[in-house]
């Protein structure tokens, strides 16, 4: 898929301030600081479309982006640990849940990890709330680059062994990296070819 425009459409603060759900729309999420807004940033091709900060927490509100006038991608707050108060912290899951349980034209949810960590207790217990409610997902292990290459695929494999102790198959997952571009084209396609699936039913 190639991205010929990119446009910021509105922020929210309530599931029924976003836009109309007459669109295709993909959302990313993950940890604060997990490298969500870097990566929305190399999808689209623009380099500050999706604002990044070392300070986890900073996006706080639902974020809807027009892609190729076709298809919406949506970044929502990160969850868990954040420089936040406990009341924002509910605040912001609250929003998060909201917007995966009722928003009707979600088509799939990409769930961001840090590749560099072991398997952590509110990552492990999103994706069971994931499945438990069935919601669509894939799984995006971020800033692969800062693993060793002779520790990458030995490391995701202890992640996914862990997983299948809980799961009876894996979701599709992708390998990231945001500093040499890695699993750009792969996500892309995978997008691509969902709303191409979708549109011939």
């Amino acid at each position: 898929m190639k991205i010929k425009t990119v446009e910021f459409v509105k922020s929210s603060s309530k599931l029924e301030q976003c836009p109309p759900p007459d669109k295709y729309e993909y959302a990313f999420v993950g940890r604060s600081n997990v490298g969500k807004s870097s990566l929305i940033n190399l999808l689209s091709g623009r380099k500050k479309i999706a604002l990044t900060s070392g300070n986890p927490g900073k996006t706080k509100l639902i974020n809807h982006f027009i892609v190729n006038k076709a298809w919406y991608l949506v970044d929502l707050p990160g969850y868990g640990y954040a420089k936040v108060s406990k009341k924002e912290r509910v605040v912001f899951d609250q929003l998060i849940k909201n917007y995966l349980l009722e928003r009707p034209n979600l088509t799939c949810l990409f769930l961001l990890i840090d590749s560099r960590h072991e398997p952590l207790g509110p990552d492990i217990e999103f994706i069971n709330w994931l499945g438990e409610n069935g919601v669509p997902f894939v799984i995006v292990f971020t800033k692969i680059d800062k693993l060793p290459k002779t520790k990458i695929e030995p490391t995701l494999d202890k992640y996914k062994k862990f997983l299948l102790t809980q799961w009876e198959e894996l979701p599709t997952i992708f390998k990231t990296s945001s500093a040499n571009q890695l699993g750009k084209e792969d996500i892309l396609t995978f997008i691509e070819q969902t709303n191409i699936q979708l549109s011939s039913q």
